[in-house]
Parts: C-alpha cells; sequence; structure tokens
C-alpha cells in the first residue's frame, strides 16, 4: 500500500494514517451518571484503533480529537452536567449547569475538540455525567448528532 502521496498540485494524502468518525448506533436513554458513549456505527476507522467503545493510539503522536453529544429532555433541576473524554494520560472535560434554564431543554448538543498527546497503546474514550436532577437525558445517536472523531496529526 501507498504510505505518501503527493499530487502535481503537491497536495498530500496519507492514506494509512489512523483516523475515525464513530457514534452510538441507537440512542442512550436515560443515561446514567458514568456511562460511556457506545461507539456502534464506524463511518470509517483507518487502521482498526476503535473497539470496545474506546480509540487505542496505534503509535506514540499528537491526536486531534472531536466529539458532539447531543442530548434531550436536559433536567434544569441538574446541578451541572460534563462530558468526560478521558485519555490514559489525563482527562478533559467540558460542563455546564442546566438548573440556569428556567425549564427543561427538549435537546442541548456539547461538542469540544484539542490535540491531545497519546503513547501507542494509549486510549480515549467519552463519559456522559450529572449531579442531582432527574435521570432524563438520552443521548442521540450517531445519525440524529452523537459523535467522536479523531486523527494522528504528528
Amino acid at each position: 500500500a501507498t504510505a505518501i502521496t503527493i499530487s502535481a498540485d503537491e497536495e498530500v494524502t496519507m492514506p494509512l494514517q489512523p483516523a475515525f468518525l464513530a457514534g452510538p448506533s441507537s440512542d442512550i436513554a436515560n443515561a446514567a451518571n458514568g456511562t460511556t458513549i457506545t461507539l456502534g456505527t464506524e463511518i470509517f476507522d483507518v487502521g482498526g484503533n476503535v473497539a470496545s467503545n474506546n480509540f487505542t493510539a496505534p503509535v506514540t503522536g499528537k491526536y486531534f480529537l472531536s466529539y458532539s453529544v447531543r442530548m434531550q429532555e436536559v433536567d434544569n433541576g441538574t446541578s451541572y452536567i460534563y462530558i468526560q473524554t478521558t485519555t490514559s494520560n489525563r482527562n478533559y472535560f467540558y460542563i455546564f449547569a442546566p438548573d440556569g434554564f428556567d425549564q427543561d431543554a427538549a435537546f442541548w448538543t456539547v461538542s469540544q475538540s484539542g490535540i491531545f498527546d497519546m503513547d501507542a497503546g494509549d486510549t480515549a474514550a467519552l463519559t456522559f455525567h450529572f449531579v442531582n436532577g432527574n435521570q432524563s437525558v438520552d443521548i442521540r445517536d450517531f445519525t440524529n448528532g452523537t459523535y467522536f472523531s479523531g486523527a494522528l496529526i504528528c
């Protein structure tokens, strides 16, 4: 297989470079605190590094990771909700406080991206957490806005 291709216009592609786009194959109803966001639908997984709801870095490097999580029935009695990107080296959080809403939110989408240092064999996964309120939040499937993606960039 060709590892690097340079076009006549000097565009570089690396078709073997690790990259993935995946998300839940079905909604996660009444997501409990600490729920791992499933990755049952893979749109692409160059290198086959997504399994068991984790991405595993095949080589040491810097990885661009991104997610979007669409929630429904967000209870305004919840003190705060956070999505945690858990990697072997450290954890990253997106946090918000729906108790400032004047009513339950019919839907709410959060997203985050960044460059993460990962060693060969390190993993990355997404988990949903909340404090107080009702366990009424549904996490929508891939088709309806929840995904996790990434690629080795250097």
